[in-house]
């Protein structure tokens, strides 16, 4: 009697060693780790070019953002940072620098916390095509 009880009892540790194996005996295999959602970098903004100048003429951005200048004008334009001629209050903004009709393009990345004006260097120093980018 005492052998089938060591028996009896062996085999239900056999029994629970291999269902905390194998999980518990469920069926179900484990879910597997969402990918996380990319979180987008700080929202770009538009600068539109025209004929009548540019719109906005100021906008407020989160650092890091690159903002994107859209001319929609038939002329082309040359946007740069201030002051002019020498272009370097914010060198981000030269990036943009000549488009043509239907052409956009993007600043660089604007990381620092300051107001960079710009303006348009081929039309400088009318004022419609002049702006300020402020970072904050």
């Amino acid at each position: 009697m005492r052998k089938k009880a060591t028996w009896g009892f062996l085999a239900a540790a056999v029994m629970a060693a291999l269902m905390i194996a194998c999980g518990g005996g469920s069926s179900t295999s484990p879910s597997p780790t969402p990918t996380p959602t990319p979180t987008p970098a700080p929202g770009g903004t538009t600068i539109t070019i025209t004929a009548s100048g540019v719109s906005p003429t100021s906008i407020t951005v989160a650092p890091g953002t690159q903002v994107t200048f859209v001319n929609n004008d038939i002329r082309n334009h040359t946007m740069n940072s201030d002051p002019h001629p020498e272009h370097t209050d914010c060198e981000e903004i030269n990036q943009v620098g000549f488009l043509t009709p239907g052409q956009r393009r993007n600043t660089g990345n604007l990381n620092n916390r300051k107001t960079c004006g710009y303006h348009d260097h081929e039309l400088f120093p009318q004022t419609q095509w002049m702006g300020k980018i402020i970072i904050q």
